[in-house]
């Protein structure tokens, strides 16, 4: 369903009761009763699972799955999938400057992609109550991904060039990605890049910066929008450049402050998080991950421009009780007298 999603910020960013805008997807194989790897085999169960979360829960949005290995899959890159875990990169592809100028880009379609897509096509017509999001990675994430995490970090000080030709090719990939998405009725992407949170900020505005921008400004308009997610530990420190990216809302990680975050935020701009998904929806119990989401909500609520989420993709196995509890201690917070304590200091 096509939507005005300028407006959409505005009102979410407006609202006196916001809904929250956790990256819930893959907990979708618990109430179908499916494995991971059954997900994320199947268009119709994608889409299927989006909808009963739909169903479930009051989010702002819907979200596809944040599977961060379909992209450099494409690539030629080994995946380990298991029943119960989000699929994961193995070995490498490129490991010099002549293999990364020899890769070949892939087209969109190949791999799971046009499996993927094709789940987004199928969900658009399910959910039509809220925008549909889909999942794709970010450039340095997938350059990453294709040379090793760790060997990475190492050519953007030794061979910056060969990094360089590898985020040219990735981006491109995205943008069509993206565009591919977007025809198929998304209402945006989030565009999750975890990797360049381990970068320096002068790292991250030569490496992922300046790619992330040119995916904004080739994929983002009034009705599709960028959502930009780090969870990263330095993305305070980084900040100044990924809002240069010029993404249309914001996503950040457990591992920060995220009151202090709000501070560097745009007032006219949304940023969200930071529910820790492994320490308390995967391994939390109802009473821990009411008391974390209430403290996040008190430190931040003063800013308009918060929407409370979780810091990352929820696990697959995340128990659905402690799921619940998120969404009920976010109810229970704006229907308690503390949010209108909140205001008043806004």
């Amino acid at each position: 369903m096509k939507r005005n999603m300028m407006r959409w910020l505005d009102e979410l960013r407006n609202a006196p009761v916001k809904k929250p805008m956790p990256i819930l997807s893959f907990p979708a194989i618990q109430l179908m009763n499916i494995s991971v790897r059954e997900l994320i085999s199947s268009s119709d169960a994608q889409a299927r699972g989006m909808q009963l979360i739909a169903q479930h829960t009051n989010a702002a949005a819907s979200v596809s799955l944040m599977d961060l290995s379909v992209e450099a899959e494409c690539f030629g890159a080994d995946i380990r999938i298991s029943n119960e875990e989000v699929p994961t990169v193995v070995g490498n592809v490129v490991s010099n400057e002549e293999q990364a100028r020899k890769l070949p880009i892939p087209s969109v379609g190949t791999g799971r992609t046009g499996l993927y897509i094709e789940a987004i096509e199928k969900a658009v017509s399910l959910i039509t109550d809220r925008p549909v999001f889909a999942g794709v990675i970010g450039p340095f994430s997938l350059a990453a991904r294709l040379l090793d995490v760790t060997e990475i970090m190492i050519h953007c000080y030794e061979e910056p060039d060969m990094v360089h030709i590898l985020l040219q090719k990735a981006t491109q990939f995205i943008i069509e990605y993206c565009n591919a998405f977007k025809k198929a009725g998304a209402n945006g992407v989030v565009v999750a890049e975890p990797v360049a949170g381990l970068l320096s900020p002068s790292l991250s505005a030569e490496f992922s910066g300046p790619y992330v921008k040119q995916i904004v400004e080739a994929v983002q308009d009034e009705s599709f929008i960028v959502i930009y997610h780090n969870c990263g530990n330095s993305t305070i420190q980084m900040i100044d450049s990924i809002l240069k990216t010029g993404s249309a809302a914001y996503h950040f990680g457990n591992a920060i402050d995220m009151a202090e975050m709000m501070k560097h935020i745009p007032a006219d701009t949304i940023a969200m998080g930071n529910v820790d998904p492994a320490g308390e929806f995967r391994n939390g119990t109802p009473n821990s991950i009411r008391t974390a989401t209430q403290n996040i909500l008190h430190a931040c609520c003063q800013y308009p421009n918060f929407v409370i989420s979780s810091g990352c993709d929820i696990p697959p196995l995340s128990s659905w009780q402690n799921i619940d509890a998120f969404f009920a201690a976010v109810q229970e917070f704006y229907q308690n007298s503390d949010s209108d304590s909140c205001s008043a200091r806004m």
